[in-house]
């Protein structure tokens, strides 16, 4: 079973036995529901006679009472002793209230504890703006559209490029619908609708070969981060090391972005937030032998994971690309198969901008996956579909939102199913 139809099923028609069932059923409910409601107007009338007979017999009732109630007679001092009964009962309310607040206080705290999200709640809750955005002007396309015509898929192609699923995937979807169309001579485009959805799940599902799944090795695991300043680099590997330690790992970070001064101080306080140790170096170092001496006390310390965060100079490109390969060897020189994961952290926010940085990154390093981060804010999480298919780099990794356990790995069918759930 393909991805699509694992994601929302296949499509069946109903039997006519069902239709025809299903059409009796409804009669009879109808029949039956006449029935109710005229047997309830003569319950309801019965009951409001039984009720005016009652409210009779208790007002004969309290006159009698009234008129049998003995006189008494109370002194003037005697009624001046006595406490007064609005106060009483005042008192007595307030006592009451201040208890049940109290009580309901309580019983609301027991009752409502904190629930934590699913993995395809995260999905579903940070892909919210890219799902309705997208959802929002497809329905709007099908809605100015009355035939299949050469001017529908062009306005097509547009609508895909602006939802920031790349110029290549825009262009293939659109020729595969063209084709599509004229096998099942399509004339309305709401025929098209759910092909368009299948087209876009079977882009990412290409041979079914994701390589999603995060390279962890029995010993040290060594993994390098690369990407441009601000994409959330630094946050995302202090998030990651919170989750692996939460999973009983001895984690360890090096930061090797000694160009810049925040970036060192920021990964020391993720460090010490998440209490993991961070090898740093003097200002200025050279980011190589900082990297050689978090390679050797991680492998002395018996570290099962080291996350290496790096500088993102992208726009002085020769001076990157040799510090990276500088690291690289020195990485190699401890531990030859290593690095076993180079994550590139793309910002979802930047759409196109996020393709365009990881083909450059991509011809400075080999990338093993992608971090995609800040998916929560943006309308633009298809650029996924963009990477996969033009450079057909995996994402590993994906940011949820701002809370330190709003990452995980990443999972193509909750993604798909956050994606695209609804809009078909």
């Amino acid at each position: 079973m393909g991805l699509f139809d694992r994601l929302f099923g296949k499509k069946e028609e109903p039997k006519i036995e069902e239709v025809v069932k299903e059409a009796l059923e409804n009669l009879d409910l109808s029949e039956d529901t006449e029935a109710e409601e005229v047997s309830q107007e003569d319950a309801e009338v019965e009951s409001s006679e039984e009720t005016l007979l009652q409210e009779e017999e208790n007002q004969e009732t309290v006159e009698e009472s009234q008129d049998s109630e003995p006189t008494v007679v109370v002194s003037q001092e005697e009624v001046e002793e006595l406490p007064n009964s609005e106060e009483v009962a005042d008192e007595e309310n307030n006592e009451f209230v201040e208890t049940v607040e109290e009580n309901s206080s309580e019983v609301l705290e027991a009752e409502t504890p904190q629930v934590e999200e699913t993995v395809q709640e995260k999905y579903d809750r940070s892909l919210k703006k890219t799902r309705t955005g997208f959802g929002a002007r497809l329905n709007a396309f099908f809605a100015n559209f009355r035939s299949v015509d050469e001017e529908f898929f062009e306005e097509l192609e547009e609508l895909l490029i602006m939802s920031d699923v790349g110029v290549q995937v825009a262009s293939n979807l659109t020729e595969e619908l063209r084709y599509e169309a004229k096998l099942e001579n399509a004339k309305k485009p709401d025929a098209l609708r759910r092909v368009i959805i299948e087209k876009l799940v079977e882009l990412y599902e290409k041979d079914g070969n994701y390589d999603e799944s995060i390279h962890f090795q029995d010993g040290l695991t060594v993994m390098l981060f690369v990407g441009v300043n601000g994409v959330g680099k630094t946050t995302s590997i202090g998030k990651l090391a919170h989750r692996y330690k939460q999973a009983g790992k001895k984690v360890m970070l090096v930061a090797a972005d000694t160009f810049r001064a925040g970036a060192v101080a920021q990964l020391a306080e993720w460090g010490r937030r998440v209490d993991v140790p961070v090898v740093t170096g003097p200002e200025k170092a050279d980011p190589a032998s900082v990297v050689f001496d978090g390679m050797e006390r991680a492998v002395a310390e018996g570290i099962d994971i080291l996350m290496i965060d790096t500088a993102g100079r992208l726009q002085n490109k020769d001076n990157l690309m040799a510090e990276l390969e500088k690291i690289g060897r020195i990485i190699k020189r401890v531990v030859p198969e290593a690095p076993h994961e180079t994550f590139l952290a793309l910002d979802a926010s930047t759409g196109q901008n996020a393709l365009v940085q990881a083909k450059e990154f991509s011809k400075i390093t080999p990338l093993t996956g992608i971090v995609l981060t800040k998916i929560d804010g943006t309308a633009r999480g298809g650029v996924v579909l963009a990477i996969r298919e033009e450079l057909n780099i995996p994402v590993k990794l994906i940011g949820f939102g701002e809370k330190i356990d709003d990452i995980g790995e990443f999972n193509s069918e909750n993604f798909m199913k956050g994606l695209l759930e609804g809009l078909i």
